[in-house]
């Protein structure tokens, strides 16, 4: 478990599925992500991040509120995929359901998830992926302290040819004091 002022991070249970498929198969939240997701859907990638722990000693994380234990999104660590730029490396991403949006609790938890990457793994950076028109996430990489690979953009093959969603763009921050 991760804690911080104000948020708890801690490995998804069952009791987290109807929220995290709210929020997955929420038109809006997934505007700039990818597709909605059904249910089944949902527990997939419960299943898949929930293995990535289990693999690789990371994973993402229930997003709760310390006060009332309300859980509010998903955010953690997971193995860059194959077939993209930052295959090998550890990738950051996040998800809050709308009514947590803008109230600094994504970066809150981004914050702590990369705090955590640079105590317990040996990665010389982090990076994220994100589509190029997603510019919220986008500016809060920047406010990460993370910064744009150009060189690294890239059409996510999880997408078809003709859909915007799949012009990705990259994002990195280096481990403080490397210069790597």
């Amino acid at each position: 478990m991760i804690e911080t002022g104000r948020l708890l991070l801690r490995p998804p249970t069952a009791a987290d599925r109807a929220m995290l498929h709210a929020m997955w198969s929420d038109p809006v939240v997934m505007a700039d992500l990818g597709p909605v997701k059904s249910p089944e859907d949902s527990d997939a990638t419960i299943a898949r991040h929930a293995a990535y722990g289990v693999r690789h000693g990371f994973g993402f994380h229930v997003v709760e509120l310390r006060e009332d234990r309300e859980p509010i999104g998903f955010c953690g660590l997971k193995p860059g995929a194959e077939g993209t730029p930052i295959q090998g490396e550890i990738e950051i991403g996040w998800s809050l359901a709308r009514p947590w949006w803008g109230k600094g609790y994504a970066f809150e938890a981004a914050s702590a998830c990369l705090d955590w990457a640079w105590a317990n793994t040996p990665a010389l950076r982090v990076a994220a992926i994100t589509a190029a028109r997603n510019l919220r996430s986008q500016i809060l990489m920047e406010r990460l302290g993370m910064v744009r690979q150009p060189d690294d953009d890239f059409f996510h093959h999880l997408f078809a040819p003709d859909d915007p969603l799949g012009q990705s763009v990259v994002f990195a921050i280096n481990r403080p004091g490397d210069a790597a």
